[in-house]
C-alpha cells in the first residue's frame, strides 16, 4: 500500500473527537457566498440528503431567501424526494411544495438540455455522495458539468464528506471499455475524494472548461469517516439507510452482478451477504480466518422481502464493522466473493456485466482462475499508485491531517 493512502495508528488516534463539528458546503454558501448567485437565476440539483446542518431542506433554503433567485429543480435517481425506487426512470413535473418545475436527470434524458436550462444561470449541487465508483449521482453531477460548459452556464458545488474517509484510494482504475452511465471516469473503486473534489478533478483533466466554483466545508479532514462529523445521517438511496451500509458499500457490492447476495431486500443491506446454498457457520470461520483488519463476521440466514432471492432462505455472515479506518473494502469485497465461491463453485456465475462494477476486463477473469486475492490486487496496485500521485492528488480541497 503506498505511504498516501496508510496512516499509522497514531495519525488516526482522536479521528472520532467530536468537539470541531463539520459544517457542510450548504451553510457556508448562504453564510460567506451568497454573491457567487447575486441577481442571477438558480437552478438545484439535490435530493433528501440536501439538508443544512439542522436537517433543513436545501429546497426550502434557497426558495425562502431573499438573496436567492430559485427557478428550477432537477431530480437524480430516486428523485428530489427520495420516493423512487432505484433503476427506475423518474418523470419531470411541478413539484407541489413550491410550485417550481423539477426536471428528471434519471429519464429519458441524464444530460440537462437546453430547454432544462432556459431559465437558469447557475446550478447549484448539493448531494451527499457515498464515496464508490459505481454510484450514479457523481456521474448526474459530471453530466450537468458537461451541459453547462455547453450552454455557458455556470456550476456550484456545496460540498459534503466522503462518508468512508479521504485517505484510503483502492481498486483498479476504470478502463475506457468499461465505461458506463454508472461509471463514465476513470476512477478506481473506491476513490476517496469529496464531490467537489470531483468536479474539480474532471473540470481539468477533461478540459470541461466549466465555471465551477466549490463552497467547501469547514471542520473536515481526510481521516474523518460520516461518524465524526457530527453530521446527521440521511439515507442516501433505499439501499443504503444507514451509516454502516455506506461504510461496506464500495466493498459488498463487489458481490454484485454475480449469483450472490447483498443483502437487498433485507433490513441490512451490503451488510448481510451470501448465497442460498451457503452454510453460513462454515462460511463466518472461513471469513474470520482470514483476519481482514478492521471487521468480524458473523454467521446469518435471511430471506430478501425483494430483489434477487426474494423469499427464498440465503445463508451467509454479516458484516460487523469494528474499525472503519482500517477496512480495505476491495479486499473485503473480494474475499467474499473468493469464499462465497468456494462452498460450491459449481452455483457461482458472474454475469457478463461484472467487469463494470470492478471498472475492469481482466479481474473477473482472475476471478473465475481462482487467483488469490492478494495477487489479484498486485495486478493493478502500480497503476493506481501513479494515478493517486500523478493525478488525484493534485485536487486535495482538504488537508490529509
Amino acid at each position: 500500500m503506498v505511504e498516501e493512502i496508510s496512516l499509522s495508528a497514531s495519525k488516526l488516534e482522536g479521528h472520532n473527537d467530536t468537539k470541531n463539528s463539520v459544517i457542510p458546503g450548504i451553510d457556508v454558501f448562504l453564510k460567506e457566498h451568497l454573491d457567487w448567485v447575486k441577481d442571477k437565476k438558480v437552478g438545484l440539483i439535490t435530493n433528501p440528503t440536501g439538508v443544512d446542518r439542522h436537517l433543513t431542506s436545501d429546497i426550502d433554503l434557497l426558495h425562502e431567501h431573499k438573496a436567492v433567485n430559485l427557478t428550477t429543480l432537477y431530480g437524480p435517481e430516486h428523485g428530489i424526494r427520495g420516493n423512487q425506487e432505484g433503476g427506475e426512470h423518474v418523470e419531470s413535473y411541478m413539484d407541489e411544495a413550491t410550485g417550481l418545475p423539477v426536471y428528471s436527470l434519471y429519464g429519458s434524458t441524464w444530460v440537462p438540455s437546453k430547454e432544462m436550462l432556459n431559465d437558469v444561470d447557475v446550478l447549484l449541487f448539493d448531494i451527499q455522495d457515498i464515496g464508490s465508483n459505481v454510484y450514479t449521482y457523481i456521474y448526474t453531477l459530471g453530466f450537468a458539468m458537461e451541459a453547462a460548459a455547453e450552454f455557458d452556464k455556470e456550476i456550484i458545488v456545496l460540498d459534503r464528506p466522503n462518508p468512508i474517509g479521504g485517505i484510503r484510494v483502492e481498486g483498479p482504475l476504470r478502463s475506457e471499455d468499461t465505461v458506463s452511465f454508472m461509471g463514465r471516469f476513470l476512477l478506481p473503486v473506491r476513490h476517496g475524494l469529496t464531490i467537489g473534489e470531483l468536479a474539480t478533478m474532471w473540470n481539468q483533466e477533461y478540459s470541461m472548461g466549466v465555471d465551477l466554483k466549490v463552497s467547501k466545508m469547514k471542520g473536515w479532514k481526510r481521516t474523518m469517516f460520516f461518524r465524526d462529523t457530527s453530521l446527521p445521517w440521511v439515507m442516501t438511496s433505499p439501499n443504503i439507510p444507514t451509516q454502516e451500509s455506506a461504510y461496506l458499500y464500495t466493498g459488498t457490492e463487489l458481490l454484485g452482478n454475480t449469483t450472490l447476495s447483498t443483502g437487498i431486500g433485507t433490513t441490512k443491506p451490503f451488510e448481510f451477504v451470501g448465497a442460498p446454498w451457503v452454510n453460513g457457520e462454515k462460511l463466518q470461520k472461513e471469513m474470520n480466518s482470514r483476519n481482514i483488519a478492521g471487521v468480524t463476521f458473523r454467521s446469518i440466514y435471511y430471506t430478501p422481502m425483494h430483489g434477487d432471492y426474494e423469499g427464498r432462505l440465503v445463508g451467509g455472515v454479516q458484516v460487523h464493522i469494528e474499525d472503519p479506518s482500517q477496512i480495505d473494502l476491495v479486499s473485503l469485497g473480494l474475499h467474499l466473493v473468493d469464499a462465497i465461491r468456494n462452498q460450491n463453485p459449481d452455483k457461482f456465475e458472474m454475469h457478463a456485466n461484472y467487469s463494470y462494477i470492478i471498472g475492469n476486463t481482466e479481474v473477473p477473469k482472475l476471478i473465475l482462475e481462482h487467483k488469490p486475492v492478494d495477487e489479484i490486487i498486485d495486478s493493478w496496485i502500480d497503476e493506481l499508485n501513479t494515478w493517486i500521485t500523478q493525478v488525484r492528488n493534485q485536487y486535495l480541497l482538504y488537508e490529509s491531517t
